[in-house]
């Protein structure tokens, strides 16, 4: 059951400097696309990151950001980098996978309870991760997230036996997860993440998981007002530049751009975990019914999961990284105090 939504960094279009004016003849421009929607709350961090890097590459660099899919969906970004066509994109796990399929080992369904536990993780992968993706021409700028990953749908659900009776939206392309939600009884319906709301209003589909900030921004959740309070897992994601772009960049000012693009993911972590709560309380003012789950539920999750590790690992996610985050997770609850066994374990 991969998981692929919209981009870990919500961003939106932003001038950086005189972005009217044409860059110095030796400047460089950085196009970034994204599939997030315009006119987020993380508009002014990146905003502040492109002046940053304007000012310490002397005004040789120029970031542009295009959101809201006008470029197209992720894998459409992917490729555009690979030709060229943009030097940069802020993708989720599922854009990454696109280009190595070990990132998805971040976002194997219920193995992580906490944020604690995701940055542990993420951080001892990190190094690797990084290796992988530069092997594909690809430098990773910062690391993100867009909050917990929950279910959404038009009618009132709870158990898994109740979201496998509905239409649930599926990323067109990903045909390794639509064939396994497919093996465990799900309706999977793919289709690209800016076709959900058109999916939703025609009745195409009637179910959808994402985090409640992108369900809010997106306003999706208005013809889906039903969200079942399960961590079903973290939507993470990295703002990568090609390789080639990154090497045009003059070598004294990449420290600086790296520093800058650094903080402005570290701040966007903090950001974006605060608003999905804040999120959930929008929605809720605005006719969102919050599904609470019992310890019995959440076990059957659990065990709906757990039953797809087996076609997870390995085709998903490959199987090293796999056992790999599930060792480095048990490793971080010893450490914690907590016992590795239970949910999740």
């Amino acid at each position: 059951m991969g998981h692929r939504l919209t981009p870990a960094v919500v961003v939106g279009i932003f001038a950086v400097a005189a972005a009217a004016a044409a860059p110095p003849a030796s400047g460089i421009v950085i196009k970034m696309g994204t599939t997030a929607p315009e006119g987020s709350s993380w508009h002014q961090i990146f905003k502040e990151m492109g002046e940053e890097w304007r000012q310490a590459s002397g005004g040789g660099v120029v970031l542009r950001i295009y959101p809201g899919g006008v470029l197209g969906d992720e894998p459409d970004l992917v490729r555009k980098v690979r030709v060229g066509q943009i030097q940069a994109a802020a993708l989720t796990a599922g854009g990454l996978s696109d280009i190595d399929k070990s990132v998805a080992a971040l976002q194997i369904p219920m193995t992580f309870r906490s944020y604690d536990e995701l940055d542990y993780v993420r951080e001892k992968l990190r190094p690797s991760l990084e290796k992988r993706l530069g092997e594909k021409g690809f430098v990773v700028l910062n690391w993100g997230d867009a909050g917990w990953v929950m279910f959404f749908a038009k009618e009132r659900f709870s158990t898994p036996d109740d979201l496998k009776k509905m239409k649930l939206f599926a990323w067109a392309g990903d045909n390794d997860a639509i064939e396994i939600w497919k093996a465990a009884g799900f309706q999977p319906v793919p289709l690209p993440s800016t076709e959900i709301l058109t999916g939703l209003q025609t009745g195409l589909i009637n179910a959808f998981d994402t985090t409640p900030l992108l369900a809010l921004s997106s306003q999706w959740f208005g013809l889906a007002p039903y969200m079942l309070d399960l961590k079903w897992a973290p939507l993470v994601g990295a703002t990568v530049v090609s390789s080639k772009a990154w090497e045009k960049v003059p070598r004294e000012a990449r420290p600086a751009l790296m520093k800058s693009a650094e903080k402005a993911g570290e701040r966007l972590r903090v950001d974006i975990r605060q608003a999905n709560d804040k999120a959930i309380e929008a929605m809720k003012s605005r006719g969102l019914k919050v599904i609470p789950v019992s310890p019995e539920v959440e076990a059957a999750w659990q065990r709906a999961a757990e039953s797809a590790y087996p076609k997870i690992r390995g085709t998903i996610v490959p199987a090293p990284m796999f056992d790999e985050v599930k060792r480095l997770r048990d490793e971080y609850r010893a450490a914690a105090g907590k016992s590795a066994a239970g949910p999740g374990g």
